[in-house]
């Protein structure tokens, strides 16, 4: 037999992180009272306060001065403050516009399965985008979705997206990205890669590879995204 050593604040977490991630808490939606979820669970307010700080820190509700605690639902600002990184030679941040180039469901291969914890051939929906900072073209994007969390996606090909896709994931597939995993690298751009980004081969890009997960911590996304440096860098904050 096994015992669970955490404490019991973390317990706490774990139980209202699962009624986040099953919907049972919809994204906006008014989280009860720390007294009446203290009495509900069996501990202490003080022990749901500090779960609730954890969840806060993790992103997953937020706090409004007079109105009470919500879960935390994703706006296009929200999505671009947390997972875009990219900022002009200024340090400027401007928001993207996406030209989605391609829309697809095929078997996943075994790269990308292991990558999404698939089975191999299982079907995932591939995405390619370009991504516009001041009407120039500076980002190629490359995104894997497992179908089975998003029945039915698709976007509409060679037109301007109007929501992040975080967004759109949160509102039509009920999957709330919670945090995100990325590795960094220095490529050399392809010649299908440079005539998309409007550059010559071998140009020099920052290819970042990410993994996002859901409030359960499963992986739903898998994106590379290519970047052109010239007059943008990759800007993150380590606090």
């Amino acid at each position: 037999m096994t015992f669970d050593r955490r404490p019991l604040y973390a317990k706490t977490e774990e139980v209202l992180t699962r009624r986040i991630a099953d919907g049972t808490w919809a994204p906006g939606a008014l989280i009860p009272p720390e007294p009446e979820l203290a009495a509900e669970l069996g501990v202490s307010p003080g022990t749901v306060r500090k779960a609730l700080v954890g969840l806060e820190r993790r992103r997953l509700i937020e706090r409004r001065q007079g109105r009470g605690t919500f879960v935390a639902a994703h706006t296009s600002e929200r999505a671009l403050f947390h997972f875009f990184r990219i900022r002009d030679v200024h340090d400027g941040r401007h928001a993207p516009t996406s030209l989605v180039l391609d829309c697809r469901t095929a078997p996943a291969t075994p790269a990308q399965a292991a990558a999404l914890g698939l089975a191999e051939g299982e079907p995932v929906h591939r995405v390619e985008r370009i991504r516009a900072l001041a009407a120039e073209p500076v980002i190629l994007e490359r995104i894997l979705l497992p179908a089975a969390r998003f029945p039915g996606f698709a976007l509409p090909v060679l037109r301007e997206m109007e929501d992040e896709l975080y967004v759109l994931y949160q509102r039509d597939f009920g999957v709330t990205i919670a945090r995100a995993e990325e590795r960094l690298s220095a490529v050399a751009a392809s010649e299908e890669q440079a005539a998309k980004l409007q550059l010559w081969p071998g140009a020099p890009l920052l290819e970042v590879a990410r993994i996002a997960y859901d409030v359960a911590d499963r992986p739903v996304e898998r994106r590379v995204t290519w970047v052109d440096t010239r007059r943008h860098h990759y800007a993150a904050s380590l606090d």
